[in-house]
């Protein structure tokens, strides 16, 4: 059983991490410091779900774009794993791999999980909506694929007005 997951707050800058990227460099959140990010959390590439998601942000990548947000996608596969689902998906933003679930953790997606009446440990489908200096604007968890990528454009065209 792992620790009670960290939550991270509306409001509050959200923890820094290093992770490698499916283009072989690795890649911090805080390099995006001064834009968006639209950080992402799935269970596993090339899984009919997963690939969805994938897909979603991938067409509304260059929408998020026009309101200074960054995608980025993460989950516990491997660097090679990401390499072959992006390719093949023609992914335009990165994926980072977690296999520690360190980062999973930080944010409180890394959790006890029931399926077919088994439990295990696996990354719950969220999204995070962090702004320009870092604090988290909005998060989604739990996500249902469906409407999701566009529900996230829609706080994007939000916090544009916001200011």
């Amino acid at each position: 059983m792992s620790e009670q997951p960290q939550q991270v707050q509306i409001g509050k800058p959200v923890p820094d991490f290093r992770l490698p990227a499916d283009s072989g460099e690795e890649i911090s959140l805080s390099q995006f410091r001064g834009r968006k990010v639209v950080l992402y959390f799935y269970p596993k590439d090339s899984t009919p779900a997963c690939t969805q998601e994938a897909c979603d942000f991938r067409d509304l990548a260059q929408a998020y774009g026009e309101y200074g947000a960054e995608v980025l996608g993460i989950s516990g596969d491997s660097v090679k794993s990401h390499e072959r689902f992006a390719m093949k998906q023609g992914l335009n933003f990165p994926l980072l791999s977690d296999e520690s679930h360190e980062v999973c953790r930080k944010f409180g997606v890394w959790q006890l999980k029931k399926m077919y009446g088994r439990e295990f440990e696996g990354i719950v489908r969220s999204t995070f909506l962090i702004d320009e200096e870092g604090k988290l604007l909005r998060e989604w968890r739990g996500v249902k694929v469906k409407g999701h990528a566009e529900q996230v454009l829609e706080a994007l065209r939000e916090a544009d007005t916001v200011k």
